[in-house]
């Protein structure tokens, strides 16, 4: 949900509160849909890369009185999910734990759902966490994954600097040994990690509204000068502090042009097991 990855993986957006403003709007509706009809009641589900846990709470009301665990590397996000969704009186089948994705702390066939959002495009080795995801679902249950592809992102009006914006994200990914575009390679993954009968879609978030553009645009134009994406675009010499500022100012004259539109492509699986 909110990309966890590994010591050994860099996460490239962090936990800045622009990034976690998006994660926390996340939803079973809005972001995995294509998961609904397996969604039954009594169904134990982990979910891998659960971030603030805002779509966890919503997989553990979908498959209710089933057992749900989100997992993610951050200890302090995993705190914070802990103590929001305590709070909220949903802990009784839902529970937050740290864990690695390469080397989960769990028996074999323990899970009906292992459900991985937006995850496998900020890990070093995809196929790798998805051959330990199959390892901890039950046989006949699944492996579920959804990952945005940012090549494949599409905006109007064409604003130059928000062409920088794409090609400045490209090269700090792949700098920390990431594949931004995963969309397009989870079927891929998928058979390299030795499953069969996967059932891929595609499904798109669409921001046109005014609410939605300001939303999405104010998100990112803070996200370009203030998460570990800003910093690690300078750490890594691909972009000064004035170049970010740049990229911020053109995320805020996207989201004014009252004809704005932007659409997120995301690659689905659904992987038996």
């Amino acid at each position: 949900m909110a990309d966890s990855s590994t010591e050994s993986d860099t996460y490239t957006h962090g936990h800045h509160a622009s990034v976690l403003r998006s994660h926390t709007w996340r939803t079973v509706a809005n972001s995995a849909a294509y998961l609904t009809p397996h969604l039954q009641a009594g169904r134990s589900v982990l979910d891998v890369g659960c971030g603030p846990g805002t779509l966890t709470a919503d997989l553990a009301a979908h498959v209710s009185p089933g057992p749900v665990i989100g997992m993610d590397f951050a200890a302090e996000i995993i705190a914070s999910a802990t103590a929001d969704h305590a709070s909220n009186g949903d802990g009784a089948t839902l529970s937050f734990e740290t864990g690695d994705v390469y080397d989960m702390n769990y028996a074999d066939d323990r899970f009906d759902i292992v459900h991985a959002h937006q995850v496998l495009q900020h890990l070093s080795d995809p196929v790798a966490a998805l051959r330990e995801m199959g390892r901890v679902a039950v046989p006949g249950g699944m492996v579920a994954v959804r990952d945005a592809d940012y090549r494949a992102m599409t905006w109007y009006p064409a604003i130059p600097a928000l062409e920088d914006w794409m090609t400045l994200y490209q090269a700090v990914a792949r700098r920390n040994d990431a594949e931004p575009n995963a969309g397009r390679h989870l079927l891929a993954w998928a058979r390299a990690a030795g499953f069969a009968d996967p059932t891929p879609t595609a499904s798109v978030w669409c921001f046109a509204t005014d609410t939605d553009r300001e939303w999405w645009g104010g998100l990112w134009a803070e996200r370009i000068v203030s998460s570990s994406l800003a910093e690690q675009a300078v750490e890594y010499g691909l972009a000064t502090e004035n170049d970010l500022e740049r990229l911020s100012q053109a995320w805020r004259q996207w989201a004014a042009h009252p004809d704005a539109w932007f659409t997120v492509l995301n690659g689905e699986l659904i992987l038996p097991v």
